[in-house]
């Protein structure tokens, strides 16, 4: 496969691929279980010698925190106890690159991962395809793609996506995940 036709292949997944990589942050959060509409607060005592561990720094403001909140926090420290060491180490690399965006990035970042969100989950999958692809180019292979695609044209951009989604419909779906 020849540097252009790779080139063009993956436009696309350039252009969501900063939004992916922004938005993965977000998502443990948003397939978190469904938080129950009237929270009960959780009593510290009924926490885990672990989860009192983790979460030591709000011993003290424990009981006077929203019963939400508290909620929130022991969700979260439960999926940081199950994660593996790489798993726990991916997660701060993300959020070390998340606490450096500006607020505008973060909130592009955002509204990015809403409107994958949206997207019917076939499409999701082209998308995490496309990303995952992306991952594979060298870091020149991925500069020459974002300079390709900053430096064209708004025509020339939306011919780039005519001529992706014309050769996404000849290929057959990615398996389901």
């Amino acid at each position: 496969m020849s540097n252009s036709h790779l080139t063009r292949r993956a436009a696309l997944a350039a252009m969501f691929a900063v939004g992916m990589h922004l938005a993965t942050a977000g998502r443990a959060r948003a397939e978190s279980p469904p938080v129950e509409n009237v929270a009960a607060p959780t009593a510290w005592s009924s926490l885990s010698p672990e989860e009192q561990k983790a979460l030591s720094r709000y011993s003290e403001k424990w009981n006077s925190m929203p019963a939400d909140q508290q909620q929130r926090l022991v969700r979260g420290t439960r999926r940081w106890l199950a994660m593996t060491p790489e798993q726990r180490n991916k997660a701060q690399q993300r959020y070390s690159r998340w606490k450096e965006l500006s607020p505008e990035q973060k909130e592009l970042a955002r509204k990015r991962w809403h409107k994958y969100r949206e997207l019917p989950p076939d499409q999701q999958a082209r998308v995490r395809e496309n990303y995952q692809r992306f991952k594979k180019l060298t870091p020149e292979q991925r500069q020459r793609l974002r300079e390709r695609w900053q430096s064209a044209s708004p025509e020339e951009r939306q011919r780039m996506l005519e001529r992706r989604r014309q050769r996404q419909q000849h290929r057959p779906p990615p398996p389901p995940r």
